[in-house]
């Protein structure tokens, strides 16, 4: 009722007491292409579909590296989620400089989290329309987060965003208990199936279809389109 009156500025509430611009910005990782990620004791595994917008285009870029050793999948606007991967980026180089060592995961996690909300209280800014999965292995194990526009962030075990990310999150809460002790090949082949539950029925996983990213102990590592079809056969 009071949408059109409230929602021109990320700093103007509604009678309700909700900021409209924060929840369109969460409301954009719903539309496009769904990202997981799966943490074992020993793994974290992110996994992506990959569209193109038509016949003669390549597909988008849903994974990207951070440092040798963590790494970020994005869902939603994918220009808000470069920004933030160049921010990540320059954060990791930044503590490596001045502590001459891989920065904590959970530390690049907050600093996002911080420059997220930040976004949603300056009169004449808009919220990042992005969320991202933060998969990495540093001196604490393997960690696993999720951030959102609104600022807020969460650890997981595994967890999924995008179109029908709600069918791998239903995938993973039933076959919670083989995560923690799978393997690492364990891993991707959950992650495939979890990607394969938010398909159309006349959708088709391939190994074209799909990035995947491990990392681990020995680092953060996309892997190719010849292993991940040697996964996929596996």
């Amino acid at each position: 009722m009071f949408r059109n009156q409230y929602d021109s500025d990320v700093t103007t509430y509604s009678p309700q007491g909700r900021l409209h611009q924060v929840e369109y910005a969460m409301e954009s990782q719903k539309l496009g292409s769904v990202i997981t990620g799966v943490r074992s004791n020993t793994h974290v595994v992110l996994a992506a579909i990959k569209r193109s917008s038509g016949p003669l285009c390549s597909y988008h870029e849903k994974i990207f590296d951070v440092d040798s050793h963590c790494g970020i999948a994005l869902a939603g606007l994918a220009a808000d989620g470069r920004g933030l991967c160049r921010y990540l980026r320059r954060e990791a180089m930044d503590h490596q400089y001045v502590y001459n060592s891989e920065v904590p995961i959970e530390r690049l996690v907050l600093g996002l989290a911080d420059k997220s909300q930040q976004r949603t209280q300056i009169e004449g800014s808009r919220p990042y329309g992005v969320s991202l999965i933060v998969g990495g292995h540093d001196r604490t194990g393997p960690r696993l987060f999720q951030t959102c526009p609104s600022g807020n962030c969460y650890e997981y075990y595994a967890c999924a965003l995008g179109q029908r990310a709600q069918s791998a999150m239903s995938f993973f809460d039933r076959n919670k208990e083989k995560i923690a002790e799978s393997t690492e090949a364990e891993l991707v082949r959950l992650a495939f199936d979890a990607l394969r539950t938010t398909l159309s029925e006349d959708g088709d996983l391939t190994p074209a279809s799909i990035s995947v990213a491990i990392a681990g102990a020995d680092g953060f590592k996309k892997l190719s389109d010849e292993e991940v079809l040697a996964f996929f056969q596996g």
